[in-house]
């Protein structure tokens, strides 16, 4: 019986944390040292004028349901999902073993039990007696519409990151207003210009700190999955084509990370490769 992956759960993404954690802080510690102290860019209306206009920006050019699908990627942001392709390869070529000995037809009951819901569909199909072809296309299809909706997600975040930077504009022009309106009181002035400012902060920084940031993050978790469901589609064409378990480790070990010996990466010397694809 193949050993079977685990679930793929998530971790926290300490990169993602200590980011935000220091890009925040960078720009409060270089204001401190040029003498500024936090509240001068604390303005609450510029954060509203801001946050309000961004979100009713997307609300007005991305379809709802595509905004609750990219609500539900936030934690995507600040959690990693694990994906071992190394025990993705072990349980593959556990069922490639068995095939090759007592056909594709006896892992019919192993096939339902599969935790991936990836491999779970490709091998069913596989043990059905679906076509190669067809599988190989339901398949990618699969992957291409996952690709897709992460797609969608993640212009949900670059649009709000490039409406905001221009309604932080639009908040500085509004104080602007209200301080040439009080021009009488000069001393004042001087403090309204600044905080006028802090609108155009507040659009930038959440553009670039946040919401950019997050649409490549979003990606980034996207192909890593869009990565491993190419390792099991790979590696179930394989057992389909009855090809000997060594070729296909072979060939999946391309998608896994390479191994580090002694600070070396340890990679199959040519002639190993070759005597394995000769077995196949």
């Amino acid at each position: 019986m193949a050993n079977k992956a685990k679930p793929a759960g998530k971790k926290p993404d300490f990169a993602s944390f200590a980011g935000l954690l220091m890009a925040v802080g960078g720009i409060l510690l270089g204001q401190r040292l040029e003498g500024g102290v936090p509240n001068q860019i604390v303005r609450g209306s510029a954060a509203l004028i801001v946050l309000g206009g961004t979100i009713g920006a997307v609300l007005l050019s991305i379809p709802l349901r595509t905004l609750i699908a990219a609500a539900g990627r936030v934690k995507d942001i600040f959690l990693e999902p694990v994906l071992d392709a190394a025990a993705m390869i072990e349980e593959i070529i556990g069922y490639a073993t068995k095939a090759r000995k007592s056909g594709i037809v006896s892992l019919e009951a192993e096939a339902a039990e599969i935790i991936d819901p990836f491999l779970r569909k490709a091998l069913t199909l596989a043990v059905d007696g679906t076509d190669l072809q067809e599988i190989r296309k339901m398949m990618e299809l699969e992957i291409t519409v996952a690709e897709q909706r992460t797609d969608a997600a993640a212009k949900v975040y670059e649009s709000a990151g490039g409406y905001s930077p221009t309604i932080g504009i639009i908040g500085a022009v509004i104080g602007l207003i209200m301080v040439m309106g009080n021009l009488d009181n000069i001393e004042k002035v001087g403090e309204g210009i600044a905080s006028a400012f802090v609108a155009t902060i507040y659009g930038v920084g959440f553009a670039n700190i946040l919401c950019l940031p997050a649409a490549t993050k979003i990606k980034a978790r996207a192909h890593g999955r869009t990565e491993l469901n190419e390792l099991i589609l790979e590696g179930v064409v394989g057992i389909v084509e009855g090809l000997n378990p060594k070729l296909i480790r072979a060939k999946l070990e391309a998608y896994s990370t390479p191994k580090v010996v002694k600070g070396k990466v340890a990679v199959p010397a040519p002639e190993q490769t070759d005597a394995v694809t000769a077995k196949g």
